[in-house]
């Protein structure tokens, strides 16, 4: 539960309440004047008349200009307080790093629980929201199975196959939910208790603000998010016309892999996912094939955890080092890159980068850097 909005977040949660949730809008708006402080200097409002904005947005930006607007306003940011953690926005340091390059980032994440949750190594796992018996063991085993390797399961907190992913990842305390609610009411109902599990131990987040109800029209949207955060999708079973195929293509298009467990010819619940296959998605048909085609550095995650034997404990951080951590992300980035974020010289980068290789925090691999473990 969040004191008080930051300085820097309130103009963002101001113009995203003003545009409700259209990332057209938002963008459009950020284009034209900058930032979002500047949009919403109030002798500025004027211009947002010539940005070609939907009509809706304008009487909402005409009617926030008034006493009853301005109290409706401050009512919405008590209920930000009241069931956010935290709030995260591309200019904050805990930013997701793996959804900065796409343009339909969410300009504003509320949160529930641990947002460095977000930034450790993720695996989506989607799926039939009326799965069969054995789909559901399958997800949960594999969930499991993921999360005791290292890895974060993100899902999307629905029935079925969400449900036994979130369920698998929670036996490792290790799991995220991106909800296509606002964070003040969970869908479906019978998740309060699942949502609250997660927060504990991991995060459950959004995009929309308080009250937002479950929309059909959410719920695609959501799913750029869980693919985004996502170094790869597991579909474990979807129909035909699934949803989850939806997942699947955005995570394709976002240069993701995509995975899909296979079934019986005849079974309606692996039609989706045999037509992955045959689209190009990977086969798998055990959770340690994941780890081996996503190709990463990830031998540590297993021989890292700690036990009551062998307790294992993190190197400390340098505090110059901390900026250019929390850069790095699970898929890896050219040194061009970092350097851009960073605006340092490539001299002093790659200095920094030698002390992180040093410390066991990166690696190198093809030219990429890439986190090595997680900071605890």
């Amino acid at each position: 539960m969040l004191n008080q909005l930051l300085p820097h977040h309130y103009p963002v949660v101001l113009v995203w309440y003003l545009v409700q949730h259209s990332l057209s809008s938002f963008q459009k708006i950020v284009d034209y004047f900058g930032d979002c402080e500047q949009a919403t200097q109030t002798n500025r409002f004027s211009e947002w008349q010539q940005l070609g904005l939907h009509a809706n947005h304008l009487k909402r930006l005409a009617d926030f200009q008034t006493s009853e607007g301005q109290l409706q306003f401050t009512q919405l940011v008590k209920l930000i307080c009241q069931h956010s953690d935290f709030i995260l926005t591309p200019q904050d340091i805990g930013y997701p790093t793996q959804l900065l390059p796409y343009p339909d980032r969410p300009p504003i994440l509320f949160g529930q629980g641990n947002p460095h949750a977000l930034l450790q190594p993720q695996i989506a796992m989607v799926g039939s929201r009326k799965p069969s018996p054995h789909g559901r063991q399958v997800a949960y085993d594999f969930a499991y199975y993921l999360s005791e390797k290292g890895f974060y399961i993100s899902s999307g907190l629905a029935h079925g196959i969400d449900h036994a992913a979130h369920q698998g990842g929670l036996a490792h305390q290790r799991t995220i939910a991106v909800v296509g609610t606002g964070l003040d009411r969970v869908y479906p109902t019978q998740h309060v208790q699942l949502a609250q599990q997660i927060a504990q131990s991991g995060a459950v987040i959004s995009e929309f603000l308080p009250s937002t109800m479950p929309l059909q029209q959410h719920f695609p949207r959501r799913n750029r998010i869980v693919s985004g955060l996502s170094l790869g999708v597991v579909v474990v079973e979807a129909a035909i016309k699934s949803g989850s195929l939806i997942t699947a293509n955005q995570a394709a298009n976002q240069g993701k892999m995509v995975f899909a467990i296979p079934g019986h010819i005849y079974s309606e619940y692996h039609q989706g996912c045999h037509q992955l296959i045959r689209e190009g998605a990977i086969l798998v048909d055990h959770p340690d094939q994941v780890i081996e085609d996503l190709a990463l550095p990830t031998q540590w995650q297993s021989k890292q955890q700690p036990s009551e034997k062998s307790p294992t404990t993190t190197p400390s951080l340098p505090p110059h080092l901390v900026g250019l951590y929390q850069c790095l992300d699970w898929v890896g980035q050219d040194i061009d890159q970092l350097s851009q974020q960073q605006q340092n010289n490539i001299a002093e980068l790659t200095s920094q980068l030698m002390e992180l290789e040093l410390l066991g925090l990166c690696t190198q691999q093809g030219g990429r850097y890439l986190r090595c473990r997680p900071m605890l």
